[in-house]
């Protein structure tokens, strides 16, 4: 959320970023109108509090009846006054928050303007595309003929966008785990990335959490992550929503705490499921594991001071791109534009692998910066040494998002006999296996 101070000095920067994210429709000038009747209500309530302790030092020893009468029906009348004055500053403050949550962050300077994802940026491109002597099949086929990935058989238990992983490539997910978890929380492997990413960061390790899988819609709300609610699994009867990423409850973990400024970073990884209905998705991505309702990531968080928010996205992408130079997937990173960019991002950046089954790039990573803006609906605050308090800055971003990431491996490293090798970097965690076989 942005502060109302914010938006009062910076009226034409809010309103270009409502548009540039298609946000229109909203009143900004109702809600600068009701922070200012807030405020001379928020005023009146003072000198009234300040009439109520004036009028409660008239009485004294020797006091006639008559006198403590009048005394104190003058205090019952202030506080009723005061009652009516919170309930109307209650009323204000109760439309004003539900204007100001639902105007966007503002885009980093850096962020293309644009209405969709037509308007986004490729920044670099890394690796060389595998030359085939033969065509490259697309995951769906190499998976069925394995018999690594089941998509029929979990069709006919749950539904349509669900699968089984079977044998080498569960063992493979597990991999990816071990793999990613050895990095993050490895302070001398984190300073050789930084280090080779040439990024001014701190070298902290990140620390493991296992994540509730389901929490309170306010909660997601307040992590400006509940909407579109058609995207979510959501039981009304016990106000719960299913996850759709660990960082939905990582975000939170914090919330309502002012941390210490010596302890900053502070910064999180978790492996979970997530969940989504997809609902916006009919008759896309059927075939395969690229886009299904449940699904497995391993998801980062951090807690930063202010002016260290743009490094810690900066050693996000370069732990995202540490992991697929790792696993040999060409990929690009691109700069995400204003139109195709979340709510709550100020700047977000995706990394797309080359799928050779399927000829074409695929998302599989995401890094989103925020700055202030979720912690401020959060409540999640940094004192400062010199006494000052303020919003902390937050980086929520991939590691691996699994299902995507085991496409990218076993199309990139499929073999003309059908057979997938596994990367050399995976198979001290898959027992030394060479190859997934049938």
């Amino acid at each position: 959320m942005l502060d109302i101070t914010f938006i009062r000095e910076n009226p034409d920067i809010v309103r270009a970023a409502i548009k540039n994210k298609n946000r229109d429709g909203i009143d900004l000038d109702r809600a600068l109108s009701l922070a200012d009747e807030r405020k001379a209500m928020a005023g009146r309530i003072s000198e009234l509090n300040a009439q109520k302790n004036a009028n409660a030092k008239k009485f004294g020893p020797g006091m006639d009846d008559a006198s403590k009468a009048a005394i104190q029906a003058e205090g019952a009348r202030i506080k009723n006054e005061i009652a009516k004055a919170e309930e109307q500053y209650a009323a204000l403050e109760k439309e004003l928050v539900s204007i100001l949550i639902q105007v966007p962050n503002i885009p980093s300077a850096d962020t293309p303007v644009g209405p969709d994802e037509s308007g986004n940026r490729i920044a670099r491109q890394w690796g060389e595309k595998k030359n085939f002597s033969f065509a490259p099949k697309p995951h769906w086929d190499l998976g069925k003929d394995l018999g690594i990935i089941d998509t029929e058989k979990a069709a006919e238990v749950s539904g349509a966008r669900f699968t089984y992983l079977k044998g080498d490539l569960a063992l493979m997910q597990q991999a990816l785990i071990q793999f990613t978890y050895g990095f993050l929380t490895s302070r001398e492997k984190l300073a050789e990335i930084i280090s080779k990413a040439g990024i001014n960061a701190s070298d902290k390790p990140f620390v493991p959490v296992v994540v509730p899988l389901m929490m309170r819609s306010s909660v997601m709300k307040r992590m400006s992550r509940l909407d579109p609610i058609d995207e979510r699994y959501y039981f009304e009867k016990d106000d719960l929503v299913f996850i759709g990423s660990a960082e939905h409850t990582l975000g939170p973990i914090h919330m309502d705490e002012t941390l210490k400024e010596e302890d900053l970073p502070m910064r999180y990884v978790a492996a979970s499921a997530a969940f989504r209905r997809e609902a916006g998705a009919a008759g896309k991505d059927t075939r395969g594991i690229l886009r299904q309702h449940q699904f497995d990531k391993i998801e980062m968080e951090s807690f930063a001071k202010p002016e260290d928010g743009y490094a810690e996205q900066e050693l996000f992408v370069a732990i995202q791109e540490h992991i697929m130079q790792s696993l040999n997937i060409p990929y690009q990173v691109v700069l995400i534009c204003t139109g195709d960019m979340g709510f709550p991002d100020q700047r977000q950046f995706d990394i797309e692998s080359w799928m050779p089954g399927q000829g074409t790039y695929r998302e599989t990573h995401t890094s989103d910066y925020m700055g202030g803006f979720q912690a401020r609906r959060l409540n999640t605050r940094v004192k400062r040494a010199d006494g000052s308090i303020e919003p902390v800055h937050m980086n929520d971003a991939t590691a691996v998002a699994m299902g995507r990431t085991l496409i990218a491996i076993i199309e990139n490293y499929q073999n003309e006999d059908g057979s997938v090798t596994v990367p050399e970097v995976l198979r001290p965690y898959m027992g030394g296996k060479e190859k997934i076989v049938k």
